[in-house]
């Protein structure tokens, strides 16, 4: 039976996870270890979990040679190697890796294949729900970019955010501080229409937006961004991406997540709840 991999996301770190779920299922389903599968291919058994979490790309012969080892053939055979070429091929931003801080390049594909993402950033509206104006006003004060930089890094903001469109759209967590919304970032003109786009998405059915008021206990975690990331196969662990002033971590040892999680609950117990998110909003817009 040829395997449903259909996303209208379609990025190649997507295609690349579930084609690495497919040849897990395949491995166990001949009970072999990967220890087995790597020596079929010349590779390690790292190599071969590597694979399996859609971490490194695809060499078309190597998984060619797995599926005959596994024997997968046929319509499924064909599917598979058709979504190798199609997980080899270069990802939208890659236009814009010369404005992408080389941290953020292997997130970029884990954000677009997430199906949840929780968010958290007590300074300023998190990435996902920026509009341009706000983005462009944001980056003028954080570095140098020259004009044609920054219109780039916006365009990279922006095409981030069809993560949360489209047929089968990301769930959003979004936790974010009064401060972040009262904070007359690029002038009352650029906040009044980043409010007015936050009101909106408040109503979209896959974004929850937890406010934590000035009247609220202030956000339970550290002041660092950062977001954690579920995928569709329950074989793949939860992530997260911690942004630091020079650079970024991924962490996905249980221990962690938990520990993010809870940070993210936390944050959220103190916030006004999403029903409540619009008319906070409205109330800043009116004062």
């Amino acid at each position: 039976m040829t395997p449903a991999f259909s996303d209208d996301r379609g990025a190649p770190t997507a295609i690349r996870m579930r084609v690495g779920v497919q040849l897990r299922r395949h491995r166990l389903a001949r009970r072999l270890s990967r220890e087995d599968a790597g020596w079929h291919i010349r590779a390690s058994e790292s190599k071969i979990s590597r694979m399996e979490l859609g971490r490194v790309p695809f060499k078309e012969r190597d998984v060619a040679d797995l599926l005959m080892l596994y024997g997968v053939e046929g319509d499924e055979r064909h599917a598979l190697l058709e979504l190798v070429r199609q997980a080899n091929a270069p990802a939208w931003w890659q236009s814009l890796s010369d404005v992408i801080p080389p941290w953020s390049l292997s997130y970029l594909g884990l954000e677009q294949a997430a199906t949840m993402i929780r968010t958290y950033d007590l300074h300023f509206v998190p990435s996902l729900l920026q509009t341009p104006d706000y983005t462009r006003a944001l980056l003028e004060l954080s570095d140098g970019s020259s004009p044609a930089q920054l219109s780039r890094r916006v365009s990279l903001c922006q095409g981030r955010q069809r993560v949360l469109h489209g047929k089968n759209p990301a769930v959003l967590w979004a936790a974010v501080d009064e401060a972040a919304l009262r904070r007359q970032l690029g002038g009352p003109g650029v906040m009044r229409g980043q409010l007015e786009a936050l009101a909106e998405a408040s109503r979209s059915p896959n974004i929850r937006l937890h406010i934590a008021s000035f009247q609220a206990d202030a956000l339970a975690t550290a002041g660092l961004p950062f977001a954690i990331l579920r995928f569709a196969e329950p074989e793949l662990p939860d992530m997260v991406y911690a942004e630091q002033p020079t650079g970024a971590v991924y962490l996905d040892r249980p221990l962690d997540i938990e520990q993010y999680a809870l940070a993210m609950e936390r944050a959220c117990a103190t916030a006004v709840p999403p029903s409540r998110a619009e008319a906070l909003i409205r109330r800043f817009l009116n004062s």
